[in-house]
Parts: C-alpha cells; structure tokens; sequence
C-alpha cells in the first residue's frame, strides 16, 4: 500500500512540476484575435457564416469591431487590432506602404448599388452611376450618406468627383450625413424614401426596404473589392501574429474561399472569393 501511495505522489509530482504542457490542450488558454473590419461584412451576416467555420478549424477565437473603413484602418494604426479586412484598396495600400499591415491580400468581391424611392422622382434609375448621381443632385432629392469614411463612403464621394459636382458647394438640406453604418444607414434612407449608396451584401440582408428598389447597378465603376491584411507585428509587438495570419491564410486558402461562396440569401450569393485572381 505504501509502495502505491508514493508511486501516486510522485505521479502527481511530476504533473504539476510539468505544468500545462502535460495536460495538454484542454487546459490551455483559447487565443482570440481581434479583426477590425467593414460593417458591411458584418451586417451582412458574412462573419456569422465564416467565424464558426474558422475557429472549428484552428481553435482560435474572433472577436470584430465594424465600423467604416477609415476608423477600421485607424483601430489597425494603433494597434489595437490583429488583422484589417476592409474595402477600399487606396486606403489599404496606403496602410501598408506606411507599414502598418505587413502585406495586402485581395479576398472577395462584390458590388455597389444605389437604390432609391421605387417612383424614382429623380430619375436616377440606369446603369451610369455618375449620371444617377447628377441627377439627384439636380433634382435636390433627399440622399443619405453613410459619412463615415467608410469604404462605401469613400465610393460615393469619388461619385460625385465623377460626375463633376463639387459635393461642398451642391450639398443642402437633401443631402443628409449620418455618419453611421451601412445599416442604420439604409434605415434612415427607408424612413425618408430617400436615395442612397449600398454595397449588395448589405442590401441584400436589409429587411426593412419600405418603398426603396434598387434603381442604379451594373456600371464597371461600382466594383468592390474586399482586403485583408496582418497588422505589422514590428510596429506592434502586442499583435497575435501567429493567429492573426492563420486568419488571414484561411480566408485566401480554398476552405474560406469556399465558405465565403456558400454565403446566399434567398439563393442569392452576397460576395465573390477572388484571393487567386485578386494576386497582385
């Protein structure tokens, strides 16, 4: 008996003199990476789809922030994220060359469309987006923009460039800024049968429509493509890059391009995986 109780002891000894290593898996600590992303992504239900698939594949857990592009890649700047994965390609390639991200990889894609009251008192409906937007402008019909230096904001306003009206001069009392996201956004617009810029994978999702209809789409120039990069762990040290771009690896592998192709509403595909063709 004494001869058992010690073999017992020692055997205990030396799990504890081992530590987490000996127990293994079950006892470590799940890692979480924080990803700083586009509310678009996110309200469109695209993360609900993708996250339990990644994690079930690598035991890392992910935590988003949505909001706008612009604020998305700041959260990056400060380090207060592991990975951006944002849409607004200028901005990106701007946040690496400053080396902010370590590199930028084309994930998947899909449109913008601008939808407006289904009488279209404007007369914005057509396949010329700037055409539309002059249109509104000249029409003084009300408009609501996100204003949030978000990637669709950043879309819209390079709109207006286009179709040659100096947005601080023509703006007024139809042109309405909620500096909010895509979806409180598209709730405003419904409430003021308003016209406004969308990205499809939102719109798609977006229940309450009221009176609204896509009336612009198809033009070359509503192109949108997703990025998504590694905040650069030289800068910030505190970055889980080892998790981080096991995200970032899964989302361009053939399982996330997969999973991101799966994602339909109503049989309708809300984003298209191009990290192969995106290769730059």
């Amino acid at each position: 008996m004494d001869i058992l109780r010690r073999s017992l002891l020692s055997l205990g000894l030396a799990a504890l003199l081992a530590g987490p290593g000996l127990a293994g898996p079950a006892w470590a600590e799940p890692q979480t990476i924080t990803v700083a992303s586009t509310t678009s992504t996110e309200q469109s239900g695209l993360f609900k789809h993708l996250l339990p698939r990644f994690t079930e594949k690598t035991g890392i857990g992910v935590k988003i922030v949505a909001l706008g592009t612009g604020q998305a890649l700041d959260v990056g700047r400060r380090g207060d994220a592991d990975v951006v994965f944002v849409h607004d390609r200028a901005a990106e390639e701007k946040f690496v060359a400053e080396g902010f991200g370590t590199k930028r990889h084309a994930v998947m894609y899909n449109d913008f469309v601008v939808a407006g009251p289904k009488a279209d008192p404007a007369g914005a409906r057509g396949g010329d987006v700037t055409a539309s937007f002059a249109r509104i402008a000249a029409a003084k019909a009300p408009f609501v923009s996100r204003g949030d230096r978000s990637g669709t904001h950043a879309a819209e306003l390079r709109y207006w460039k286009e179709a040659g009206l100096d947005l601080g001069a023509v703006r007024g009392d139809w042109y309405k800024d909620v500096g909010q996201g895509m979806g409180p956004a598209l709730n405003t617009a419904s409430a003021a049968n308003a016209y406004i810029l969308a990205d499809r994978g939102t719109w798609l999702s977006f229940k309450n429509r009221g009176d609204l209809a896509i009336l612009v789409q198809g033009d070359k120039r509503l192109f949108n493509q997703y990025g998504v990069m590694l905040v650069n762990p030289e800068k910030h040290p505190q970055v889980k890059a080892k998790e981080g771009q096991a995200f970032v690896d899964w989302l361009i592998a053939p399982d996330g391009q997969r999973a991101i192709a799966d994602y339909k509403i109503e049989g309708e595909q809300l984003f298209f995986p191009n990290a192969e063709a995106g290769k730059s």
